[in-house]
């Protein structure tokens, strides 16, 4: 039976119970919790700065865990939220600060099949099991992202910078989604070696550690993909600019004759007999022109241009 009511969570005896998920707890709840199980609940502030090496702890009459979970923003960014669970005489309880669809699915899974949640240890790993398909998800979303990305390249300015920016979004994304997936992988890891756990749990633990690596596989590929692509785009980008400097430099190279001609006609010497010429003028337009024809003509044949 499910329920929300405060007065359930204090009237019901322990052994009546196998889930208390606590979403947004008031001091109220916690005290409650703390006094019913004889637990202490981690702040938000402790859960978050508690080192990787110590979520995952067993004493005689308790195991505390401690993970992260994937949560996708509105504007793409994936961003991590802190769960706290607490597995004490066989009950679990869990503690958030954000609604995750992992619960909202579980809560579905155990009201069409309750027989399959008789203890919290079940409870916790069909949590982590939801939550590693539904990594399964994004990052097959990703995947489709970059794949898509990939066929819509554009070298133009403002969309190769567009493209770039989205590029490194997409990495950012795919580095917090390895490490989600790696708390996942300690997690699981430090169950399977854990004694308390029913017998039934182990094979499913073991399959979930494969699925685990597959995904951090998954996700190294992504990553080189996309520093692939980021590559491309900016050798792309560096061929692109590079036919705009070569046309400035070929047009420089054609008007240093005409330049140097000009240069030369435009110096003040007492002496230069055809500045007296009546046909000096188109003489020295003719020469330049001559001169930049051949330039051009020299560096079409030596296949420079």
């Amino acid at each position: 039976m499910q329920s929300t009511s405060l007065t359930a969570l204090q009237t019901v005896p322990i052994s009546d119970m196998i889930w208390v998920d606590l979403y947004r707890p008031t001091p109220e709840e916690q005290i409650i919790v703390e006094e019913k199980f004889e637990t202490k609940l981690h702040s938000r502030q402790e859960t978050e700065e508690i080192q990787s090496s110590a979520r995952y702890e067993e004493t005689d009459t308790e195991i505390t865990c401690i993970s992260n979970f994937l949560t996708l923003n509105a504007n793409g960014t994936y961003f991590s939220e802190t769960v706290a669970f607490i597995l004490k005489n066989q009950v679990l309880i869990s503690y958030r600060n954000s609604e995750l669809r992992t619960f909202a699915e579980l809560y579905k899974r155990m009201q069409g099949a309750a027989r399959w949640y008789s203890t919290g240890y079940h409870v916790l790993v069909s949590i982590f099991e939801l939550r590693i398909d539904l990594d399964a998800d994004l990052t097959e979303l990703l995947a489709k992202e970059v794949a898509n990305l990939t066929k819509n390249i554009n070298i133009q300015q403002q969309a190769a910078e567009d493209t770039l920016f989205q590029i490194a979004q997409f990495q950012e994304n795919t580095m917090v989604m390895r490490e989600n997936i790696i708390d996942k992988q300690r997690v699981i890891s430090a169950i399977l070696k854990s004694d308390y756990f029913p017998e039934e749990i182990y094979p499913k633990l073991r399959v979930m550690i494969k699925d685990i690596g597959s995904l951090l596989d998954h996700a190294r590929f992504n990553f080189e993909r996309l520093e692939y692509l980021q590559n491309t785009v900016l050798g792309l980008i560096n061929l692109e600019q590079n036919k705009v400097i070569k046309i400035f430099t070929v047009a420089s190279v054609i008007f240093m004759p005409p330049t140097l001609i000009a240069s030369i006609y435009g110096m003040n010497f007492d002496f230069m007999p055809e500045l007296k010429w009546l046909l000096g003028y188109p003489f020295a337009l003719l020469l330049m022109i001559l001169s930049s024809a051949l330039t051009l003509f020299i560096f079409k044949r030596k296949k420079w241009l």
